[in-house]
């Protein structure tokens, strides 16, 4: 059979907050991103795994709030005052690459204390907690790691179908009976994951023209996991 020379041009994911699937996992994180009156100090730290719906809830919540969104590594001292507006609110994604990109953690320090002086919310997003950044300015260590932060939880097999179904419809993918239901069972409970394997089951669908079947999404699976006991061969 002959295969077509695929490019992956990326699918806009929807991040509006009637795309967002609640869970067990998300629950907590959700009720206090909707209470930004009650973050100590106008504050909130966001921390999750890879693909745990940190920028989704970062996207809505700047949406509803009128807040520009920035990463981390991008933070500039020069920034900081336009960046923070009197009474607003701003999120900052990414934060445990502050202290890879160069005046980021300075700029981050700055922001810090004139988002408290000008009243204004401030929501951060991180993988790890702060204690892990490796930032190497005292006082926003100080700072950032006695701030009011909550994480992210590991998917229930509700949420994990639920955000596979949505990755696929996302990418306009429709599977066949008992897909999602055979994925949910083999793999890992990880949302990182879910995502590589969405966008694994697009290419071998384009590359082979089939539908998304059970025997090709395991084979997706398969080729991204290995077989139980061996390595994953490399993508050649």
């Amino acid at each position: 059979m002959s295969r077509q020379l695929t490019l992956d041009l990326g699918t806009a994911p929807a991040l509006g907050r009637s795309d967002f699937l609640p869970a067990p996992a998300n629950a907590q994180a959700l009720a206090l991103v909707d209470r930004p009156q009650d973050w100590p100090q106008g504050r909130l730290l966001l921390i999750g795994p890879e693909a745990s719906g940190k920028s989704h809830i970062a996207s809505f919540w700047a949406a509803e709030q009128g807040a520009v969104r920035v990463s981390a590594d991008r933070l500039r001292p020069d920034l900081v005052d336009a960046l923070t507006p009197e009474g607003g609110a701003l999120a900052v994604e990414g934060a445990h690459r502050v202290a890879v990109a160069a005046g980021a953690e300075q700029a981050l320090f700055h922001l810090w204390n004139l988002s408290a002086a000008r009243g204004a919310r401030l929501l951060l997003t991180a993988r790890t907690p702060p204690r892990d950044w490796g930032i190497t300015l005292p006082d926003l260590a100080s700072r950032v790691g006695s701030a009011a932060a909550v994480r992210l939880g590991s998917p229930d097999e509700g949420l994990l179908a639920a955000v596979l179904i949505k990755l696929l419809a996302d990418r306009q993918l429709y599977p066949g009976p008992g897909v999602v239901e055979a994925l949910v069972r083999r793999m890992d409970r990880d949302l990182g994951l879910a995502r590589r394997l969405v966008a694994e089951i697009d290419r071998m669908a384009l590359a082979e023209g089939r539908a998304v079947t059970r025997p090709l999404a395991l084979r997706a699976l398969e080729r991204l996991e290995g077989p139980p006991g061996q390595p994953c061969a490399p993508d050649v």
